[in-house]
């Protein structure tokens, strides 16, 4: 009887949360949730700022302030989710300052997000986290496990990423400092700039600018259209290198006693310049195309560069 009364009590506090003051339009927001038996963790806030903090204690607290034209917050436990949403009315024509909210949660549990001009802070989630904003920036801090960071327009920054790390972004910019384990950027028309000790990294960038600055690589695969691309790493035995460019420049500066097979290819026009060794760039017959094979050391590892027009420098 104890229990059951136990249960009723926790199930109307709860419901309460969702018809209080709490959830009306520009008020305060102060609410917690006790999170025994959860696994994951749903936030829907469509524009402002939201900060999400991972902790050692099982609840989950929501603080801060409602937008203006917010219509109900609803924060629920369902099965084994916690759901957050912030309602606003007719999303279509919908303009709002947006809800600013602090929301703390069990660090090893799983977090996902979703938002439009929203932009998003995290820090110290050791599970995995999703999240996907339009024009809102995102900046992230100490995440383990598996990590998927997404915005159209917004800036992502990150710092300390640990795992399986996926950041993704059009036409903002991607600025990532420590992250390990494996790595992969995406960008249309951003800049990349990354400080890595990650040893499998996967870019792709299409007009914008790359900056790599890696450690010890078993695996890196680069590619772009019209950006330059620069990347300094270590190389390790039987690490590959793969890497293409139709118009940018690409720049490999690599550890002096690399030992590796060099393959490098331009196929209309564009230069191959080899610093590392004294090895020439051998220039088709017919054609503008040319290409620069060589070795170093016992050549375990593996460098494959190939550009239409752009340049090619191997240092």
């Amino acid at each position: 009887m104890n229990n059951f009364n136990n249960y009723i009590m926790v199930a109307l506090t709860s419901a309460s949360l969702l018809f209080t003051p709490l959830s009306l339009a520009g008020e305060k927001v102060d609410a917690s949730l006790d999170s025994d038996g959860v696994n994951a963790v749903t936030i829907e806030n469509l524009s402002g700022e939201v900060t999400i903090i991972g902790w050692d204690k099982s609840s989950v607290t929501i603080k801060g302030e409602l937008d203006d034209k917010a219509e109900e917050l609803i924060f629920e436990q369902v099965g084994n989710t916690i759901n957050i949403k912030v309602e606003l009315p007719n999303r279509s024509s919908w303009n709002s300052n947006g809800s600013e909210l602090t929301i703390h949660m069990p660090s090893n549990i799983r977090m996902s997000f979703e938002g439009i001009s929203s932009d998003v802070y995290l820090k110290n989630l050791n599970n995995d986290v999703n999240v996907k904003t339009v024009s809102g920036d995102i900046k992230a801090t100490d995440l383990n496990e598996h990590i998927e960071l997404s915005s159209v327009s917004g800036t992502i920054k990150s710092f300390k990423l640990k795992g399986k790390v996926n950041l993704s972004t059009v036409s903002g910019d991607i600025v990532d400092k420590d992250s390990s384990g494996r790595l992969q950027l995406q960008a249309v028309s951003g800049e990349i700039t990354s400080q890595s000790t990650a040893n499998e990294v996967f870019v792709n960038n299409i007009s914008g600018n790359t900056e790599l600055n890696l450690s010890k690589i078993d695996e890196l695969r680069v590619s772009g259209v019209s950006g330059d691309t620069e990347i300094s790493l270590h190389l390790q035995n039987n690490g590959v290198v793969k890497a293409s460019s139709v118009s940018g420049e690409v720049e490999l500066d690599l550890q002096n006693d690399v030992s590796a097979d060099f393959r490098l290819k331009a196929n209309a026009g564009g230069d191959l310049v080899n610093k590392l060794t004294d090895h020439k760039a051998n220039r088709a017959k017919y054609g503008p195309s040319s290409k620069l094979y060589f070795q170093t050391g016992n050549a375990k590892g593996s460098v494959r560069v190939s550009t239409v027009s752009g340049d090619v420098v191997i240092k």
